[in-house]
């Protein structure tokens, strides 16, 4: 966690650079101070066309971003940004009016919500495709880091694909992101829920999280995710529609797990506490006391592990699962893997 805030004086804005720009004795700026003008126009166009889209979300246990998804006052956020709170306001870029906010639906394991504004125009951001993402392309990263209202960073794609984890937290249980689009544009507290812009006025993912650096015990600088615009897309659809998720595509065992630990209280496996009726475990004889060793070929040593590993696979798979039974005995078994519910 941060702990403290420093500001520091900037040195003017673009404006006053623009009009001392050096010439060359034909009149004409050199090539790199054009393309770096060029630069900042993009930049400066994405803030004025996207930053009206992006909202302070405030709530009785704390404060995020959101992103306006529609014309109905729908915004998207981050799971949790709303967990366990009661009450929501919703405050614009401008600053100008809180608006009160309902929660349309929430859906943990993607860590992503949708809240409402009614009667209120707000205007909705574009999103895009997140996978036409390319490494070395240029983000900004919009939202409300420590409570400044409308802030902007930038940065690259470092990554795509990634698979991250976010820890439990109050009542928010923790959630796996598949897919995940790793930047280098700085991600504070605060960003949760709000923008990650291409130069083309897209939105392509909602920053979520940053890596932890343990040996400074905190946020480690340049390193943060976001959950991939389809992604955001497929779950906000359904919550809109209904407040559920039904199609989750996200896999599932059919399983309930907790971690089994040793005599000296370290993580040993992923014991099975209960198993869905008829669900895909089920099917292939996984019973409760059973402890998950591998799936598809790789160890799951804990609940976190294997819910990294179920996170790159799908629906409908067919995958081997190793499983070790209370005497000791070893099975490896085929099992179709199912959806997880909403």
């Amino acid at each position: 966690m941060i702990t403290a805030l420093v500001l520091v004086a900037g040195c003017g804005g673009g404006g006053a650079h623009r009009s001392n720009t050096a010439s060359t004795s034909t009149g004409a700026a050199p090539p790199g101070q054009v393309s770096g003008l060029r630069l900042e126009q993009d930049y400066e166009r994405v803030v004025k066309t996207v930053l009206p889209s992006v909202v302070q979300i405030d709530t009785d246990s704390g404060l995020g971003s959101g992103v306006v998804y529609d014309n109905q006052g729908d915004i998207v956020t981050n799971a949790h940004v709303v967990a366990g709170a009661n009450r929501f306001t919703v405050t614009t870029a401008t600053g100008k009016k809180a608006l009160p906010a309902t929660l349309v639906g929430q859906y943990a394991p993607d860590d992503l919500a949708v809240v409402r504004v009614n009667g209120a125009s707000l205007r909705p951001a574009r999103f895009g495709d997140s996978s036409r993402v390319a490494v070395g392309e240029i983000v900004l990263a919009m939202g409300n880091p420590l409570g400044l209202s409308g802030s902007v960073t930038s940065g690259i794609i470092s990554a795509v694909g990634r698979t991250v984890s976010s820890p439990r937290e109050g009542e928010f249980p923790g959630a796996t992101i598949a897919g995940a689009v790793q930047t280098s544009a700085p991600i504070n507290p605060g960003n949760s829920g709000g923008a990650l812009v291409t130069l083309q006025n897209e939105v392509i993912g909602i920053p979520a999280l940053a890596a932890a650096d343990p040996q400074i015990g905190g946020a480690a600088a340049g390193i943060g995710f976001a959950i991939p615009s389809n992604t955001v897309k497929l779950i906000a659809d359904q919550l809109i529609k209904s407040g559920r998720v039904t199609n989750s595509g996200r896999a599932a065992l059919g399983v309930t797990v907790r971690d089994v630990a040793d005599l000296s209280g370290n993580v040993v496996g992923v014991g099975v506490v209960a198993v869905t009726r008829g669900g895909p475990s089920d099917k292939v004889g996984i019973r409760p006391n059973d402890i998950i060793v591998s799936v598809n070929g790789t160890k799951t040593p804990s609940t976190s592990d294997l819910s990294d590993v179920l996170a790159g696979l799908k629906p409908g798979q067919t995958v081997p699962m190793v499983v070790q039974h209370p005497d000791g005995a070893k099975t490896t078994v085929q099992i179709t893997l199912g959806q997880l519910p909403g």
